[in-house]
């Protein structure tokens, strides 16, 4: 399982890279492995609010449906529309892979540094 550093962690398995006032988002390297084959991706519209801790997407594997959650609150300001036509690039490079990118960060939850995040998945196993 890879944990990069510079980034931060939520506790529903997203990672976090902020550059400036726009925060990236994606799926983790363990969210993806236990997920399985990804074989299809639901993103929102450029301009929709996203809300700290309420889904913004979802995940179809060839196990099951799975929600993505937002780590922020703000305007999604770009999708990864490659992902669309591609979703199992989140399994072969999760942290290249990113989502959407959202401005306008009114709200954060405690987010988890690599370390801690690494300690959380441990517990969950």
């Amino acid at each position: 399982m890879e944990i990069r550093e510079g980034l931060l962690y939520a506790k529903s398995h997203e990672w976090v890279k902020e550059e400036g006032d726009v925060v990236t988002i994606g799926l983790t390297d363990y969210a993806q492995s236990e997920l399985g084959d990804l074989v299809f991706v639901n993103l929102p519209e450029e301009g929709d609010s996203v809300t700290v801790g309420e889904a913004f997407g979802d995940v179809e594997s060839v196990k099951a449906v799975s929600d993505v959650y937002s780590p922020v609150s703000g305007v999604v300001c770009e999708i990864n529309e490659e992902l669309l036509d591609a979703p199992e690039s989140i399994n072969g490079a999760p942290y290249d892979a990113w989502f959407i990118k959202v401005k306008e960060v009114s709200e954060k939850e405690e987010l988890l540094s690599p370390s801690e995040y690494e300690a959380f998945v441990a517990s969950e196993q």
